[in-house]
This record gives structure tokens, sequence and C-alpha cells, in this order.
């Protein structure tokens, strides 16, 4: 954010990731498609790429306008219950441990998360809220389509819709500098490359074979890493409150795991 915009920044990731899949696609996915599974291929991945957009974006604007990574990570994290919520209105049941196993999650996130409080509500976190609920979304969304076409071509064509759409909101509103482009390079390509290129589309293969809810509860896993991470890499500083929030997602999810098999893609 040093040196680009949100657009931009997101534009360029994304167009990474949809451009390092394709060799992949080409290796592992050489069946012929025929038209019907193409149109198939773009319709499902202009919806999740639209879907991706929104909740890509007001997450990155909403971590600007806060300026706080851990309240920013616990208030989008709030997908972990959005999904079986949304869950029980389009009729899909999920199961007791799940739900425990979510709220173990939701409680584990905000002790490892926010170590200051909220202090007030602002603007930024309604965005981050908002933003929420297109990541429960999407989740859905790739739970619905994974099955109806092939999980690498799903996944090219929702990071392609996604960064043309960042991009072309980029060169309207933000103004881009090659310079400063070439001085981002490394969190750009680790971004398009491993967040994206890799990581997302390890979701929508996982996706597969677990239950939305379930997924969203292992998802939450996302902000234990992180922390770990910033320990080991950036020596921030682990506080009991943010092990003891680790611990508690970790047992949500094994709590969530002890419910009903996972389901098995058609």
């Amino acid at each position: 954010m040093e040196f680009m915009r949100p657009f931009t920044f997101n534009g360029i990731s994304f167009l990474i990731g949809a451009v390092s899949l394709i060799p992949v696609v080409l290796i592992f996915d050489k069946r012929r498609i025929g038209a019907e599974e193409r149109k198939r291929i773009w319709k499902y991945g202009a919806i999740c790429g639209l879907i991706l957009f929104a909740a890509s974006n007001l997450q990155q604007f909403g971590v600007e306008m806060t300026g706080s990574a851990g309240k920013s990570g616990f208030i989008t994290g709030l997908y972990i219950i959005i999904v079986p919520i949304a869950g029980i209105f389009m009729k899909q049941r999920t199961g007791l441990l799940t739900w425990i196993g979510a709220a173990f999650a939701v409680v584990g996130m905000y002790f490892l998360c926010v170590q200051d409080g909220f202090g007030g509500l602002m603007r930024g976190d309604w965005v981050l809220f908002a933003g929420s609920f297109f990541w429960a979304a999407h989740i859905i969304a790739i739970d619905r389509f994974v099955s109806k076409v092939g999980s690498l071509r799903l996944s090219l064509t929702q990071f392609f819709i996604c960064g043309a759409l960042c991009i072309a909101f980029a060169l309207g509103t933000e103004t881009i500098v090659p310079a400063y482009l070439l001085m981002a390079a490394s969190p750009l390509l680790y971004r398009g490359l491993a967040s994206i290129g890799v990581a997302y589309t390890l979701q929508i293969i996982g996706q597969r074979y677990v239950a939305p809810a379930k997924a969203s509860v292992i998802f939450s896993l996302e902000s234990v890493f992180s922390v770990i991470g910033g320990a080991i890499l950036i020596h921030e500083v682990m506080t009991g409150r943010a092990y003891f929030g680790c611990a508690l997602i970790f047992c949500g999810i094994l709590l969530s795991q002890l419910g009903p098999k996972a389901k098995i893609a058609a």
C-alpha cells in the first residue's frame, strides 16, 4: 500500500495468479471441452470472479482505512458464522458440532486478532464487515459450481475476471506508476503466485469434498498461520492471549470435523 492503491494491487496480483495457472491447466487438464462446458466455465467463473472482486477490494480498502491488521482479520473472519447461517436459508443442514466449532473459531479469532479492544466501530470496520458477507458468498458459490466444471479452469477464469475488473477500476480511479510497481514486485509476485495461484486454487479443489460450513471453519486457520508467520519471520511477539486464541481455533476445527462426514462431489 506504500506504492499503489487497492485496485491496482489486487488487479495485478489476480492477473499474475491467472497467468500462473495457464501451464498448470495445460499439463493437468488436457481434456477437450465442448461449447456447452465452455459456456458454463465462463458463466460460473464470472460469478465467482465478481464476488471475489467485491470481497478482496472491500477487505483491502478496509485494512487501509482501519490501519489494524488484527481487527481486520477478525471482522473479515466472521464469514465463519455467516456461511452456516446462509446455509439455513438454502436448506443445507449443518451439524451441531460444526456450529460449536464455528463458535470456538470466532471466539478464538477474537483472542488472536484483537489485542487492544475494538475502541469503537469505525467506517473501515463496516467496510470489512460488508466484505465478510462476500467472502461467505464466495465459499458458497464455489460449493455450488465446483462439481459442474473443472476446478483448475474455474479457478483460472475467476482470477482473470477479478483481475480484469480491478485493473479497469484502477485505470478509472487510481494512478498507476510503473516505477512503483517494480518497487513492490516481491509482494506482488508472492500474492499472485502463492496466495492466489496456489492457495485459492487449493481452496476450490478442496471444496469439492468439504461442505461449505466446515470449509469456512478450516479457513479460520489462516489467522493462526498469519500470527505464527509474523512471529517467526518478522519477530512479532506472540502473547498468551494469542496462543489461547490459536488453541480455540484449532479445537473448533477438530470439533467441526467430528460431525457428519465431508461431502463427496458427484
